[in-house]
């Protein structure tokens, strides 16, 4: 990996991480066009870099996480599930679904059918929850289990939550940033397992290299919260739901 690899990774981390199209998946076939191999450098990279994006979360909203005590207690409860599940699948995850890429298309040409199907079924109510206080310990949870879903490449963790969140009766805006606010200790437990794992064989070389990739990632991903609270305002998700599907068949017929 070069530092301009680093650069692109981290954009495309940055850009797709909020987004309901699996940032996992996009590094992982972004990676396989820049031709670098599934090392475990560049798992371990692939999974550090979204910690850069997550803390975009913490800046904008550190007050939620911070100040109000509910909030925080509704995302630890909801963490739970992920942070049980990685813990006891982290070997399968890094060393055999990371490393797929039949996974990755399966997975993001089968979410995008389910995005398309929900939102065309999905009509929010007027009782929806509109405020994170009232999402329950018990939704909480669910929710924590909808995202560990995601620990299967090319399954979306935002789409995974807020779709959850949605059938729960929790209104679009709302569940959106509570999928915000637990990317928060899902990645940084995700991250922190990885390098007590795999940190102490990296060179120094590679460590500049993550963070590069770090930096890039929470600056764009700073852009990209922003714009995806703006387009949920007017829009549904159908049309991510679309380009999963171009985007799997892209690789699977042209590209791979």
């Amino acid at each position: 990996m070069t530092y301009w690899h680093a650069l692109i990774l981290g954009i495309i981390e940055g850009i797709s991480e909020f987004l309901p199209i699996s940032s996992t998946g996009h590094l992982i076939l972004t990676s396989h066009l820049l031709h670098l191999q599934q090392t475990d450098f560049q798992k371990s990279f692939e999974i550090a870099i979204q910690l850069g994006a997550i803390l975009s979360v913490v800046v904008l909203y550190w007050r939620m996480l911070l100040v109000n005590i509910d909030i925080l207690k509704r995302v630890i409860v909801a963490f739970i599930p992920t942070a049980v599940l990685g813990l006891f699948f982290y070997k399968m995850i890094k060393e055999v679904l990371l490393g797929s890429y039949t996974i990755v298309l399966v997975s993001l040409w089968v979410g995008g059918i389910l995005l398309i199907l929900f939102e065309l079924w999905h009509r929010e109510k007027e009782s929806a929850s509109d405020r994170l206080s009232d999402i329950s310990y018990s939704q909480s949870f669910i929710i924590g289990l909808c995202q560990s879903v995601a620990m299967i490449p090319g399954v979306s963790r935002s789409a995974a939550t807020i779709i959850g969140g949605l059938i729960l009766g929790i209104q679009r805006k709302t569940i959106v940033e509570f999928s915000f606010l637990l990317s928060v200790p899902t990645m940084a437990a995700a991250t922190g397992l990885d390098m007590i794992k795999s940190g102490g064989h990296f060179s120094s070389e590679e460590f500049y290299l993550l963070l590069m990739g770090f930096i890039i990632s929470f600056i764009v991903a700073l852009l990209s919260v922003k714009w995806l609270i703006h387009f949920i305002k007017n829009h549904t998700f159908l049309s991510f739901g679309i380009y999963r599907i171009l985007i799997s068949l892209l690789f699977w017929v042209v590209i791979w």
